[in-house]
């Protein structure tokens, strides 16, 4: 049979008092207790030590209703396991002391994972971390729909990561695909994207993801350099001969428009083989002054 599907808790706003107005009345409930005591001291009345008992209890409930709330921080209110309800108003607060307070930050957190060794999408290792900002926007689901959220968190945001990282090559991938390197912001949205998806159960959400560290593993780390350092060259050369190419068809159509010197196509195919020599060269050339004709 498949497995029941999880029940999420809304959140859902809490009754709770005022602290300031009970804070108040705990003042004035302390001034009949002392009223109290000062008479049963004078009289000995039997009735003042019930009133003054009663006084006491009274005090000692009020004094354990309170707590109090910082900005940008919530309460989950809870009797005898039943979620009742959230307090997210700051300040001096009072509720009824069976009543179970569990404090909650809705601050924004920062984690920055730790580096992750994981295949790219060509099955290279890769060292791999990203830094993720989130905050918790409902208390209730991180409260009673996972456990433990923050770990739930750190655990999702490590799984994402190597969920993204099997989708893209580190660099130069086929047919123009983005890659982890060349294509950060893209990566980082899909990032966010699928962690949001993740840690939606939690009542959490995803502001902002950017991945803090990417290189190669270090096994292969030196042999990826040297074809990094190969495709640079490769680069150049294919530029500097493209650059060659255009001089040199530059060069014969201005020597054949303006009638300077006429070639035939063995000394038209030496010319061109002596200009792309010269200009693909990568040291300096020796010019050779000829001073017979042209054909010696």
């Amino acid at each position: 049979m498949p497995a029941a599907a999880l029940k999420r808790t809304d959140e859902r706003r809490a009754s709770t008092a005022n602290g300031g107005l009970m804070l108040l009345l705990t003042i004035i409930v302390l001034a009949l207790m002392i009223w109290s005591l000062v008479d049963l001291i004078s009289h000995e009345e039997v009735g003042m030590v019930i009133i003054l008992a009663s006084l006491t209890v009274v005090l000692v409930l009020l004094l354990s209703g309170f707590y109090s709330l910082q900005p940008n921080e919530a309460a989950v209110v809870t009797l005898f396991g039943n979620y009742e309800g959230t307090d997210r108003t700051p300040g001096l607060r009072w509720v009824l002391p069976w009543y179970k307070r569990t404090k909650i930050s809705l601050r924004v957190r920062n984690v920055t994972g730790e580096k992750l060794k994981v295949n790219d999408k060509r099955g290279n290792p890769i060292e791999i971390a990203a830094v993720v900002v989130w905050r918790v926007t409902d208390t209730a689901q991180a409260m009673f729909d996972v456990d433990q959220y923050q770990t739930f968190v750190d655990i999702q945001i490590e799984t994402a990561v190597r969920e993204i990282a099997s989708h893209f090559a580190y660099d130069h991938a086929e047919h123009e695909e983005p890659t982890l390197r060349a294509n950060a912001d893209e990566v980082a949205q899909m990032l966010r994207e699928k962690l949001q998806d993740r840690t939606s159960v939690a009542g959490v959400i995803i502001d902002e993801t950017k991945l803090s560290h990417l290189a190669y593993a270090p096994e292969i780390a030196g042999a990826m350099l040297r074809r990094q350092q190969a495709e640079a060259v490769i680069a150049a050369r294919t530029l500097i001969v493209e650059g060659a190419v255009s001089m040199v068809e530059n060069a014969l159509t201005q020597l054949s428009e303006r009638g300077i010197v006429k070639l035939d196509d063995e000394r038209r195919a030496a010319m061109v083989s002596n200009l792309l020599v010269v200009l693909c060269g990568d040291r300096d050339t020796q010019p050779v002054v000829n001073t017979g004709t042209i054909y010696q």
